[in-house]
């Protein structure tokens, strides 16, 4: 099956008047090709055994049983997850992390490698594994890329055997799939919050509350610091650890506390969480216990350390994993006094702290978010937290990335902490240098191919702008268009028709039906209708499309040809290859002579002459173009672009129908693993990729033991 490649894109503007249209070919970033030099390097760099970046591991008591299992899971099948149980609040605070950091810790001589991995979004694991490739070839990462880094880390793990890759709090399972799927010399630890969406055939094991008697020991051990307990000590910690439900979180954060104030005892602890029950009415179940042990704490923090109060309510509004101390060291604050606070949060349990960076677990972050009862304070402590996170972020961010301004980095790390903000966004209280923010973030995740990952940035944007501008304001038309755009990315073709829908009567009220941004409209509208297998209404609107695009801009225009291509697309979907093929030969010609042979306008419309030529049996004619077109798109756009994979994918279709059956498999499987990577397991062109690869193989075998 062939593919086209072929979207103008709209782009966000958020500098005034400026025209905020601009023609862009879809982006879905990649990484299967490494640079020359690179490609065999991972074969010879060798990593000390024992290596790891594992955090320090606390304690953990009464999973004694849950840890045999596991090695058991790992042993047996390579792979497995830690969830919980569907009776435990989705928040979390069951003991996830610290079983697998356990585990970890116990069985480092059973590895050569142990590596710890931020897995809450496909970006954050990449990031992981960018750090992997710089510990072990520190020379090397300066002089490529990040998806090269990753790939360069992808096949180490390929090379080299008797790996553990730990993947901690995993918020989609889909975004293993390019690992687990691909790497199999090692073994996979996940650990998530979901119970469900796991593949049929992975191992996992779910955690409950610990046993009575596991909680009261643990928290003697926490609150005694070691020392012996007395029977009256067991049964008062056993009374509390009833009251907190036997959750690990609480009770690891109920006896920090008791360890750092010696002089309250276990019942005295007891009668302040009663106290503070009546005023915490929201939530249920784990949030609830949480925000009762919270609310003790938080107390003695405001008296002993206020500074460490406001940095835990900044923190609860970013990633709650890595958050730099930069990050949360506000202007004219010495770095020493935010040290100091974030140890103390440390001691308290209410942050995980390596000297560089704070974690938070999300549970205390949901309860933080949420108002306190009878907070006075103007604002309240939670508005001002979030407030405090805005300008934090503002204030660390570098230059926008571009080619002359090397902050790409930056801006990766940066990204996770826009993305949770913009969750959790509110028009009212955000400025326009914030907005600004987020649609730089939105850019780079579309040059990375994540574009599906922006869309909380995009709809926190368009909410600005539907408040802040009027409806019909361009740069909300505009806005609206490229969350729609997201959302096709996404492999969510309805919810992009709904938006576009709306958006063009828009347009052509506000802009005039031939203005050149009404134009993008429709045509991404009629794409819409093409991905979600409407040929015929896509047909329609393109032939509407085009003679305005010609009248209004010239027939030689970059628009007019994009448009004139994806007319003669939707034809060849339609299955009337009579009026695609004439229309696609005259189109690549213009190209070639207005553009150029290696412009991305003519390697598209190659790309499509060549797949509508191989519809008709046209062999020879269809494989030459595609071989030509590979070539230039790897020269001109780079091997991981994505029209780069169109072209791997068609040209392996071409070799397939030709009977290069080796040749048809090697670049199936090649394309297969970056639309993994980058789209995910269900998206729509992984999955022509899949049933490409898989019927390539299965006419290999079949010419191999052909029928007797």
């Amino acid at each position: 099956m062939t593919e086209d490649g072929t979207v103008p894109r709209q782009r966000f503007d958020a500098s005034g008047d400026r025209s905020v249209a601009a023609e862009r070919i879809r982006d879905a970033y990649t990484g299967d090709v490494l640079p020359a030099e690179a490609l065999h390097a991972p074969k010879h760099v060798t990593a000390a055994r024992g290596t790891s970046n594992l955090p320090r591991a606390g304690l953990c008591l009464g999973r004694e049983e849950e840890l045999t299992e596991l090695r058991r899971m790992l042993t047996g099948r390579r792979e497995g997850a830690i969830t919980q149980s569907g009776a435990v609040s989705g928040l979390g605070g069951i003991g996830k992390t610290t079983l697998a950091l356990h585990y970890a810790h116990r069985h480092r001589d059973d590895y050569a490698l142990i590596w710890w991995i931020n897995a809450a979004s496909a970006e954050e694991i990449e990031t992981s594994l960018i750090a992997l490739t710089r510990l072990l070839v520190p020379s090397w990462v300066g002089t490529v890329g990040r998806t090269e880094q990753v790939e360069w880390a992808k096949q180490w793990l390929t090379w080299h055997p008797d790996w553990l890759l730990v993947y901690d709090n995993v918020e989609d399972p889909d975004d293993l799939t390019p690992y687990t799927g691909a790497l199999h010399r090692g073994h996979h630890l996940a650990t998530s919050r979901r119970s469900t969406g796991w593949p049929d055939d992975s191992p996992t094991l779910t955690l409950g509350t610990l046993s009575p008697d596991d909680a009261a020991e643990l928290l003697c051990r926490l609150a005694l610091k070691g020392g012996t307990p007395s029977p009256s000590d067991q049964a008062e910690a056993r009374a509390l650890a009833e009251d907190l439900g036997h959750l690990p979180l609480a009770i690891k954060q109920a006896g920090a506390y008791l360890g750092q104030n010696r002089g309250v005892s276990m019942t005295a602890y007891r009668r302040r969480l009663d106290t503070k029950l009546a005023k915490t009415a929201h939530g249920i179940g784990a949030e609830r216990t949480i925000a009762r042990v919270w609310n003790v704490t938080l107390h003695t923090l405001e008296q002993e350390n206020p500074l460490a109060v406001d940095l835990l309510h900044t923190a609860a509004w970013l990633a709650p994993d890595a958050i730099p101390y930069a990050l949360l060291t506000p202007p004219g604050t010495d770095p020493d006094d935010v040290a100091e606070a974030i140890g103390t949060l440390a001691a308290y349990s209410m942050a995980t702290d390596t000297g560089k960076t704070v974690s938070v677990h999300r549970l205390v972050q949901t309860v933080l978010r949420t108002p306190r009862p009878l907070d006075t304070a103007e604002p309240p402590l939670h508005l001002l937290g979030r407030a405090q996170a805005e300008r934090a972020l503002l204030d660390a961010l570098p230059p926008r990335p571009d080619q002359d301004n090397p902050t790409g980095d930056q801006w990766d790390a940066l990204i996770p902490h826009l993305i949770a903000l913009a969750t959790t966004f509110s028009a009212s209280d955000v400025d326009s240098p914030l907005v600004r923010a987020y649609i730089t973030a939105v850019e780079r995740l579309e040059e990375q191919g994540h574009m599906a990952r922006s869309i909380p940035l995009c709809e926190a944007v368009l909410t600005y702008c539907e408040q802040a501008l009027v409806l019909t304001h361009p740069n909300t038309l505009v806005s609206r268009n490229i969350l729609a755009n997201a959302y096709q990315d996404a492999g969510e073709p309805e919810r992009a028709i709904a938006l576009h829908e709306a958006n063009l009567p828009q347009f052509e009220q506000t802009l005039g039906p031939t203005h050149p941004n009404t134009l993008v409209s429709r045509n991404n509208l009629a794409n819409a209708y093409q991905d979600a297998g409407e040929p015929d209404r896509a047909i329609a609107l393109h032939e509407a499309n085009l003679p305005q695009f010609e009248q209004t801009l010239g027939p030689t225009h970059p628009r007019a040809l994009m448009s004139r291509n994806n007319l003669a697309n939707a034809y060849e979907s339609a299955g009337d290859l009579d009026r695609a093929i004439p229309l696609y030969e005259a189109n690549l010609a213009q190209c070639e002579q207005t553009l150029s042979p290696a412009h991305p306008n003519t390697l598209v419309s190659r790309n499509n002459l060549a797949s509508a030529y191989q519809a008709t049996g046209n062999l020879d004619r269809a494989i030459t173009l595609h071989e030509t077109n590979l070539a230039l798109r790897e020269q001109t756009l780079g091997p991981t672009h994505p029209d780069t994979l169109v072209s791997r994918n068609n040209l392996a279709a071409a070799y397939q129908d030709a009977g290069d059956l080796d040749g048809a498999v090697a670049l199936y499987e090649a394309t297969l693993a970056q639309r993994e990577q980058t789209l995910g397991p269900t998206h729509p062109k992984t999955l022509i990729s899949r049933n490409n690869l898989a019927c390539a193989r299965k006419a290999a075998e079949a010419a191999q033991h052909p029928p007797s």
